[in-house]
């Protein structure tokens, strides 16, 4: 069985003094209850640090949002992967559909940021998903199709176990509408089916996809109870500790049989 991962994108949001709090108690329940789970946050940028120590001695695994793939220079307002890796980030989120959507972000500019961040060691939250009208159409899986081969172009077999694909149906991101289970089964199975084509079987089996769309506490054991559901990528829940803690709660009772 794959090791379930749940990861909370806190977005633009908390100010210094919530997100502290709000990571320290996440980490003292995990650090408690010892899941056999996965657990990562990733704040804004102004709030690593901070945030950073809050997790310090604990399971729960600190990410960033967003980088560039260029190295430390002259890019006004950016921030790079050796900046994530220097405060503490294990991870990075690339290609949400957020960047997509509202900064322009490209397949192309995606499989740079993933090729540079994993130069730097970091692991990837890649991220795809559909908006609705590509839904109704059924065409999920060509903008899927899509977004992967574009996202993953050169990348190699043996590159995939610092991967982790978060499907993110965008019409379910902060809509309060969410995919079915049988829905997101369905989907998690044609990208497994599509990475074991464009690279093999036993990766695409090894392979974690989570599924993000307003992933809360009490849809996320029926959502992750699927078989090819390995984990959620958690947006709006994962700013409220009650929220976020009963989603790794269901994602604790699910790998414990």
């Amino acid at each position: 069985m794959r090791r379930l991962f749940v990861a909370g994108n806190w977005k633009m949001n908390t100010t210094m003094a919530s997100a502290q709090a709000l990571a320290s108690e996440v980490a003292a329940e995990v650090a408690r209850s010892q899941p056999n789970v996965d657990v990562a946050v990733c704040p804004p940028f102004p709030y690593l640090i901070p945030v950073g120590i809050s997790l310090a001695n604990s399971p729960v695994m600190l990410g960033g949002q967003n980088a560039h793939y260029e190295k430390p220079g002259a890019f006004t307002g950016e921030t790079s992967l050796e900046m994530l890796v220097d405060v503490g980030c294990r991870l990075v989120v690339i290609g949400h559909s957020e960047r997509r959507q509202f900064f322009g972000e490209t397949d192309e500019l995606v499989n740079k940021k993933i090729h540079a961040a994993w130069q730097r060691g970091l692991d990837v939250i890649f991220c795809i998903g559909e908006v609705l009208q590509d839904r109704e159409a059924n065409r999920t899986e060509s903008v899927l199709s899509t977004q992967l081969q574009g996202g993953l172009a050169g990348v190699e077999p043996a590159q995939l176990g610092k991967l982790v694909i978060a499907y993110e149906p965008v019409w379910a991101i902060g809509t309060g509408l969410t995919a079915s289970p049988e829905q997101a089964e369905a989907t998690h199975l044609f990208v497994r089916n599509w990475l074991a084509t464009r690279f093999d079987r036993a990766s695409a089996d090894a392979m974690r996809i989570q599924y993000g769309g307003s992933v809360k506490a009490d849809n996320a054991k029926e959502l992750l109870s699927q078989p090819n559901v390995d984990g959620a990528l958690v947006g709006g829940a994962s700013l409220k500790s009650d929220q976020f803690l009963g989603i790794i709660r269901a994602a604790a009772e699910l790998s414990a049989g």
